[in-house]
């Protein structure tokens, strides 16, 4: 490019700041616009843009090596599994390290984006202001707005019923001490809060409902983190590694059935595993207890799918995350039932000017995949890597969904899976140097 775009950028969490720092290091112009009054988003505990979904007691479930930048490695100081609030330190060591604040506008929510018709893009900003730039990335993230049961359990219910989102701890926004708790879902966060309400002297009676099970694995194996000892191998074929991987957890952890919980209806690495190694204590101390579940809401009380009913005081819905873009028209860009198909997840077929950094649930973890995708997001803007046309994206949209959705279960949350360490790989062997001689090929024609 001779002229290099001007670039917005919404979001200043971790795909926000992934994406600054590679524009900079490029040398592309660009505003970062952020709604809060600091950077990190998700990890901005009580974050006053209410897109945190961080809990008092948050601990990230993968560990510090797997978790780094490449760029920017975590403190040596810092534990194998990083609190919340030593997460926000990193993001904003990470931010003043490579001077990224100066070109982040706080305090500036974009209300809309709209396309203009010859290319690049219009943002209205509070108080109806509105500024044009040639290219937009968006990094606002996927854990902020939250997902109920869909449809919702038959019947109705009398006492408070709140999503994980706004939980803070046993006391806050509701007091839970001393009473029936009933958690709905068995992902990471469902089992947290479990674990926390379950001592002793906190909630009375805890119970954790899952319609289709998970497989629980500790945060250790062999003294080593989970993460750590069993990790991709991105040359491997992935059936191949699925077959071998399947002991894991009988291995690890013993039958779920011995824990009361149900028999996973899928199969190891078809469905995200859930990671702790405190629920399967609490269930086998009695502190907490294992329901199906939920088949009626009947007041003060709820049934369950084998028949059991329990007194409830308080239900919390550890159910998930909806993918929404606000500030994009519905006709525009959506993403019914969290169905989002993009080229390397990035890219729109047919939108040459416009970007996703961090949309998908990568495994092990978005830090390094959001640097990944900032990276290549800046060569683009530079002129020296180009798409390819509409079709073939289209094409390779399609294989890929094959490769990284097709085997897990048909669930919202697994929409958007992709093994990082097999998208790093292909992205430095095919993707970038295919990018590359594109993009000589149409300086030259």
């Amino acid at each position: 490019m001779a002229d290099l775009p001007n670039v917005a950028v919404i979001g200043a969490g971790v795909s926000g700041l992934t994406a600054g720092k590679a524009l900079s290091d490029f040398g592309i112009p660009y505003t970062c616009f952020e709604a809060s009054d600091d950077v990190g988003g998700n990890w901005y505990f009580r974050n006053p843009n209410g897109a945190s979904s961080a809990y008092r007691s948050l601990h990230i479930d993968i560990s510090k090596p797997s978790i780094s930048f490449r760029d920017f490695p975590m403190p040596e100081r810092y534990p194998d599994f990083p609190h919340h609030a030593q997460i926000l330190e990193y993001l904003h060591s990470y931010a003043d390290a490579f001077g990224l604040r100066e070109r982040i506008r706080f305090g500036t929510r974009v209300e809309h984006a709209a396309r203009l018709p010859g290319g690049g893009w219009e943002l209205t900003l509070p108080g109806g202001e509105t500024e044009r730039f040639d290219a937009l990335l968006v990094g606002n993230g996927h854990h902020w707005d939250p997902l109920f049961p869909d449809p919702p359990f038959p019947g109705t219910f009398d006492g408070p019923q709140i999503h994980s989102h706004a939980y803070i701890d046993p006391t806050d926004p509701l007091d839970l001490v001393g009473k029936r708790v009933l958690v709905v879902g068995i992902g990471n966060s469902a089992v947290d809060i479990v674990s926390e309400l379950s001592r002793k002297g906190v909630a009375e009676r805890t119970m954790i409902s899952t319609r289709s099970g998970a497989w629980v694995i500790p945060k250790y194996l062999f003294g080593r983190p989970a993460d750590q000892v069993v990790k991709t191998i991105p040359w491997m074929p992935p059936k191949l590694m699925r077959a071998l991987a399947q002991p894991l957890p009988k291995l690890v952890s013993g039958r779920m059935e011995d824990f009361g919980l149900p028999t996973p209806n899928h199969k190891f690495m078809t469905a995200h595993p859930t990671v702790s190694s405190e629920l399967l204590l609490r269930l086998g101390s009695g502190d907490a207890v294992a329901r199906t579940n939920v088949a009626e809401l009947l007041g003060d009380r709820v049934r369950f799918e084998d028949g059991s009913v329990e007194e409830v005081d308080a239900i919390i819905y550890a159910t998930g995350y909806k993918v929404s873009f606000p500030f994009f028209d519905e006709d525009f860009l959506s993403a019914p039932g969290n169905r989002f198909p993009l080229w390397k997840r990035m890219f729109r077929p047919g939108i040459d000017d416009l970007a996703f950094i961090g949309f998908a649930q990568a495994i092990p973890t978005i830090f390094p995949f959001s640097e990944c995708q900032s990276k290549l997001a800046a060569r683009w803007l530079r002129g020296e890597w180009a798409l390819p046309d509409a079709a073939e994206m289209e094409r390779e949209i399609a294989a890929d969904e094959a490769r990284f959705v097709g085997h897990f279960s048909d669930r919202p949350r697994h929409t958007m899976q992709l093994d990082f360490y097999v998208y790093d790989r292909e992205m430095g062997r095919d993707v970038v140097p295919a990018g590359r001689a594109r993009a000589q090929a149409r300086a030259h024609a």
